[in-house]
């Protein structure tokens, strides 16, 4: 399944995790589940993650899919 970066639009997604995906131009985390990304986080300079999920999901968790 190739996904696209809800924040960016690019396909440059690397897996961090079994259900973790990562965004290189704009350096957001994202978790999966059934081909449909479930959370979507903000990595900040200390590590830290700071939740998205408000700005890109709604309660049909849309798809981001090529």
């Amino acid at each position: 399944m190739l996904f696209r970066c809800p924040n960016c639009n690019s396909h440059d997604l690397g897996r961090v995790g079994t259900n973790q995906l990562y965004c290189w131009h704009c350096f957001v985390e994202m978790t999966t589940e059934n081909d449909r990304i479930c959370s979507i986080y903000q990595v900040e300079e200390d590590g830290s993650l700071t939740s998205l999920n408000d700005l890109f999901l709604d309660d049909s968790h849309q798809e981001y899919l090529a």
